[in-house]
This record gives structure tokens, C-alpha cells and sequence, in this order.
């Protein structure tokens, strides 16, 4: 287990959305981080105190959690001065990148020393199957997005509260690094073998009660050549009986390529939809997310009845606006 509260490390974030971990903690599990550590240059902010090591560790933080998802997932050599001296404060480190703590001499010969615990939350530790495509019991629905980073994890955390309160029976499942840990349990899916991902999902997503929903945490795009493959991983795996659109309408171009347009939501509908239908030939696009946190409150007002009108889905902003749309689609199946 990760010890709480942490102290989240924002390191030299060269933008808001690669410390999308540490925002994604400080949103839904606030009671957890106690503060930010940012270095020289940092461009991110995600609204807790700025604290020293020594400032965070008074207030009770056990463990340094990196919060940066940068590009390759990487860990800096910049930022070793800081993990290799919050190890020998008593930190235990937190990481979700592709590069292991586990990797790194440095860290591991000072967790040595200093009898702390380096966690890695992006190393699969189970033997998952390869899919067999087998109808499971149960309801599942799959965030599904334009790009990456606009709200998959987001959509899922809020609908899943949503539905709660309508008493409905829903499950969160996480399939990355920030969703795990937000939840403590999932799947990080893009570090699993790529013969092996589908089977994954059918893994995180067993045979459950008719009337419960697994709420999948989406991840990349099928329009994302970096990334497509983890979501289509995600579609068959998951056999989702519903899809919900996630969309964030002001990316002048796809996140990491500059010569790629973010297709329309219609595009992403009919592709997405088209393979869900492979493995699930019940599924139905049931309503769109738009993460409209760059948009004023009428503009954003403005562009979801716009999508209504375009899409004939129900659309919302989950985070903003709460995601009762989003539930009464799915109850409404």
C-alpha cells in the first residue's frame, strides 16, 4: 500500500496537462496531498500550497508522488536531487512512469539506505490472458476520445459518482497511472505486452450482476497514431455495451503532433462505434463529454447545445456541471 498523505511533485512540468496526475489526485482524492513541490521553471499549477520537503513532511506527507506524465514517461535527471533527498527525509516515492524507480541505482540504493519504498504503479503484476472475446454478465461503458488528455478519466470518476447517488451500481476500473492512484487498484494498460491488453480489460472487467456497470477508464485515441493501439486494446477488450465521447474543443492540433487535426466528434463516433461492434454488437453511443474548462461558463453553455443539436446526444461537461445526463443515458438502455 501507498502511505497518505502525499506531497505531489510537479518537478519542471513544461505545461499544465503533463502534471495531469497531480491534478487528476488533487481533484478527486483532495484528503491525499498536502501540497506541491514545484522546481525552477515549473509551468504547472494545480492549486495546493507550494511546500519544501521539510515544510510537507511537518504537515504529515509520507510519500513523494511523482505527478508529471511527460512525454516517453521518463524520470529526469533533474529531479533526482529532489527524490534522492526526500528519500533520506523519510519519503517514500510514487511513480507512474514508464521509467521505473526500480531502474534508477541512485534511488534504489538510497531507498536502501534509508529503508523507504520506491512504488512503481505502472508495472503489471498479474499474468493477464490473451482475450478470448467470451460475452460476459454484466454492463460496461468505455470513455472514448478525440485526442489524449481530454477528459476520459475525468468523465468515468464523475459518472461513476453520479450513478451512485442515482443507486445505481457502477464499478470505477482503472487503466492508468493516475487512476490508480486515485482507487489503489487497476490496470495500467499501456505497459502491459500488446498481445495481452485486450485480455487485460476482459480481466479488469469480469462477469458481474446484470444490473452493474463497470465504468472503464478510456485511454488515448483511435485518431492518436502514438496511441491508438492501447484504445482499441480498450474497445475489444472491454466489449462495452456503451460509449460516451470525450472531446476538448480548443486543442489547435493533437496532443504531441503538431501535423495532426483532432477529428470530429462524428468521426470518432462512427470509427469508434464501428469497432465496439466487432466485440459487442449491442453497443450504442449513449452522450458526449466536453471538457470545457478553457471556455467562460456561457461559452461553454453555448458549445454543448451546440454539440446536442449536431450530435443528438445528451452533453455535458461531467466535471463542471455534474454527469446526471451521462447516468440517465445509461439507465435509460
Amino acid at each position: 500500500m501507498i502511505e497518505t498523505p502525499y506531497l505531489l511533485f510537479l518537478g519542471d512540468a513544461p505545461d499544465q496537462l503533463s502534471a495531469k496526475v497531480a491534478q487528476g489526485i488533487k481533484d478527486w482524492r483532495p484528503d491525499n496531498a498536502v501540497g506541491q513541490l514545484r522546481m525552477e521553471g515549473c509551468k504547472a499549477d494545480v492549486g495546493l500550497t507550494d511546500m519544501t520537503l521539510a515544510q510537507a513532511r511537518e504537515a504529515g506527507a509520507k510519500t513523494l508522488v511523482i505527478g508529471v506524465a511527460n512525454r516517453g514517461g521518463y524520470i529526469s535527471q533533474a529531479w533526482k536531487k529532489v527524490l534522492i533527498e526526500a528519500l533520506g527525509m523519510g519519503y517514500d516515492l510514487a511513480s507512474g512512469l514508464h521509467n521505473l524507480l526500480a531502474n534508477e541505482g541512485d534511488l534504489v540504493a538510497a531507498s536502501q539506505i534509508n529503508g523507504q519504498t520506491l512504488h512503481d504503479v505502472r508495472v503489471p503484476n498479474v499474468e493477464y490472458p490473451i482475450a478470448n472475446g467470451v460475452k460476459r454478465t454484466g454492463k460496461r461503458v468505455l470513455a472514448v476520445g478525440t485526442d489524449c488528455s481530454v477528459g476520459k478519466m475525468y468523465t468515468a470518476l464523475a459518472l461513476d459518482e453520479a450513478m451512485r447517488k442515482k443507486g445505481m451500481t457502477s464499478t470505477f476500473r482503472a487503466t492508468g497511472q493516475t487512476g490508480i492512484l486515485i482507487t489503489g487498484s487497476g490496470v495500467p494498460l499501456d505497459a502491459v505486452v500488446a498481445d495481452f491488453m485486450a485480455g487485460a480489460v476482459e480481466y479488469l472487467t469480469p462477469d458481474n450482476d446484470a444490473d452493474h456497470w463497470d465504468i472503464i477508464e478510456g485511454q488515448g485515441s483511435l485518431f492518436h497514431v502514438s496511441y491508438s493501439g492501447v484504445t482499441l486494446a480498450l474497445i475489444h477488450g472491454g466489449q462495452p455495451d456503451a460509449l460516451i465521447l470525450c472531446h476538448e474543443p480548443t486543442r489547435p492540433h493533437m496532443r504531441g503532433l503538431p501535423d495532426y487535426t483532432p477529428p470530429s466528434l462524428a468521426a470518432v463516433r462512427d470509427t469508434a462505434l464501428t469497432l465496439a461492434r466487432v466485440a459487442n454488437p449491442a453497443c450504442e453511443v449513449v452522450g458526449v463529454s466536453v471538457n470545457t474548462q478553457h471556455l467562460s461558463e456561457a461559452e461553454a453553455d453555448a458549445y454543448l447545445a451546440k454539440v446536442e443539436a449536431e450530435m443528438g446526444l445528451p452533453a455535458v461537461d461531467p466535471f463542471r456541471h455534474g454527469a446526471d445526463k451521462l447516468a440517465d443515458a445509461l439507465a435509460a438502455l
